[in-house]
């Protein structure tokens, strides 16, 4: 795809040695604060990423902005001109989050959350101005907005977030809004004929107790018995498809999913285990308020989530931006049919360099083997753990029940069993900073169970960063299946996929002495077990292409 106009590339605004955490094959804007992700699409063959964006600076300000990029194939993109500013009454106090839907007809349409001049969020529609042009640089609201009201007894803070519609076998068009009344979480659920006059639903398609407001609900369809992407519309579970929804709960910061029935019928979705707080999860690291869609292009469906700092304002002020978005991921239904897959999606091979891998190579206890060849501050690494004599795992404590908390009691400088092994992603050359992702395999009642961890207690010297510790639950059968870990590293960056991506787990690090050609990677073994390394494959990752459209 041939740039817009003329563009200059970012490079040229901010030299690497000035700016350590900017990534390489993130997603991120030129400068200012970036949050949610909003209408991402496939259109005519280009792709297309909005986002929450303050252009005035790397702070949060309500008065956002809708930010605009395009993309031949989500991994190089050009930034464009804001798609909608606070212009208008219905949302002169914001642009918030929404969702795009491809109509027949080839027709787009976009509808997103105002904050209006007397500060309620109300649901709005928007139109691109020139369907011609590739990239819709211009857009039109409609001048009847807003479509949506807020309902009654609903505090005008808590109305946001409409989801991508879907077309009912009645020829109706639905869709879902985030809400919650006396913190019982809400997907209210609409219905139109024309997409312009919507009508709210007799109830909402879920309740939960205790949940508090629903932001970013994202609500789609999945095969059964394929890892192809399903489009939005194919509803009906004779088709052979279950139901995600995915809700993010502002009150803790995280994107959980249920997995279950829609009745378009009854217009109603069964989830097969209510949500709590120990709901599976997209991730279990730092990744919030993410959003899908069905690519059809590859027929596949690809999801991306805002990656926040973890440091402070301070520092978002010092680097003149805030905000990352998660490497774009395919997701599918596990053939277990109880969680969902994510992978990063293929296109990083266009990136791949310098490819390092050996097999067979056996770690014994409190070994640590260096990846040299690559690049360790831009790096993606596959491994395979292979594992022995797995009687002689430690038992689990029973009362032990919270994998992030196991992980925080057992970080990566405990020596067990059968683990800590992994990982050591920008460890510095006498290892004082180290982001250590491992597994540990446990006994329990009669089974093994297996504990991912991303260790960012030794990530940098700096203080004032927030250094949790994350942690998960890896649902496979060591006796069975090897332990695989997928990792991506990208200067501030680490996404870590485990089980071929039935854990996942982002972190955020702000090294000082493991920084650009000064970071090294490490596969190692703390535990007193011997493991093998079944095979190991790592590449340097070149940086991806991020231009900037000039007036």
């Amino acid at each position: 795809m041939s740039n817009p106009n003329s563009t200059t590339s970012e490079s040229v605004l901010a030299a690497a040695p000035e700016q350590p955490y900017r990534t390489a094959f993130h997603f991120q804007p030129p400068q200012n604060w970036m949050n949610d992700p909003n209408g991402p699409m496939c259109y005519n063959g280009v792709y297309h990423f909005f986002y929450q964006h303050n252009p005035f600076g790397p702070l949060f300000n309500k008065r956002m902005h809708w930010a605009h990029s395009v993309s031949p194939d989500l991994i190089n993109w050009t930034h464009l001109h804001s798609a909608f500013t606070p212009t208008d009454p219905f949302d002169i106090n914001g642009c918030w989050s929404g969702s795009a839907t491809i109509l027949p007809g080839n027709k787009l349409v976009m509808l997103y959350t105002g904050i209006d001049s007397e500060n309620r969020q109300v649901q709005n529609l928007a139109v691109p101005k020139d369907l011609s042009d590739p990239y819709l640089k211009e857009w039109v609201k409609h001048a009847g907005n807003p479509v949506i009201d807020l309902p009654e007894e609903i505090n005008p803070d808590d109305f946001r977030d409409p989801t991508t519609t879907w077309l009912a076998e009645d020829g109706k068009w639905r869709l879902l809004v985030g809400s919650q009344k006396d913190k019982t979480g809400i997907a209210f659920l609409y219905h139109s004929d024309d997409f312009v006059n919507w009508t709210q639903s007799d109830s909402p398609l879920l309740t939960v107790p205790g949940t508090g407001v629903w932001e970013c609900p994202d609500f789609f369809p999945v095969w059964i018995d394929s890892t192809k992407g399903v489009d939005t519309s194919v509803v009906n579970p004779s088709n052979g498809v279950k139901h995600v929804l995915k809700v993010g709960l502002q009150d803790h910061f995280k994107d959980y999913y249920m997995i279950g029935n829609y009745s378009p019928e009854k217009e109603h979705f069964v989830p097969e285990e209510e949500l709590t707080l120990s709901t599976l999860r997209l991730d279990y690291g730092m990744y919030y308020a993410s959003k899908s869609f069905y690519d059809s292009v590859k027929n596949r469906r690809i999801i991306m989530a805002w990656v926040h700092e973890s440091d402070s304002e301070a520092d978002a002020i010092a680097k003149g931006w805030s905000g990352l978005q998660s490497f774009p991921r395919s997701l599918w239904l596990d053939e277990n049919q109880k969680q969902l897959l994510q992978w990063p999606i293929e296109e990083i091979e266009m990136l791949h360099e310098n490819e390092v891998s050996f097999r067979d190579k056996k770690l014994e206890g409190g070994s640590l083997h260096e990846i040299q060849g690559i690049t360790a501050s831009q790096a993606d690494v596959k491994i395979s753990f292979k594992l022995a004599n797995l009687e002689e795992a430690e038992e689990l404590d029973p009362s032990l029940v919270d994998p992030q908390l196991i992980c925080t009691e057992n970080d990566a400088s405990k020596k067990g069993k059968f683990g800590p092994f992994g990982l050591l992603a920008l460890a510095s050359n006498d290892l004082t900073e180290q982001t250590a992702i491992f597994f540990r395999v446990f006994r329990k009642n009669g089974r093994y169970v297996v504990v991912m961890c991303s260790d960012q207690s030794r990530s940098s010297t700096k203080n004032g960063i927030d250094k949790t510790i994350y942690g998960a639950f890896l649902e496979i059968d060591p006796q069975e299946d090897e332990i695989s870990l997928r990792t991506l590293i990208d200067h501030s960056i680490i996404e870590s996929f485990g089980g071929g991506g039935k854990t996942c787990i982002t972190a955020r690090v702000y090294p000082t002495l493991a920084i650009g050609g000064d970071a090294r990677l490490f596969v190692f073994n703390y535990g007193t077990e011997s493991v093998v390394i079944s095979e190991l494959n790592a590449w340097s990752v070149k940086k991806a292409q991020m231009n900037v459209e000039t007036p």
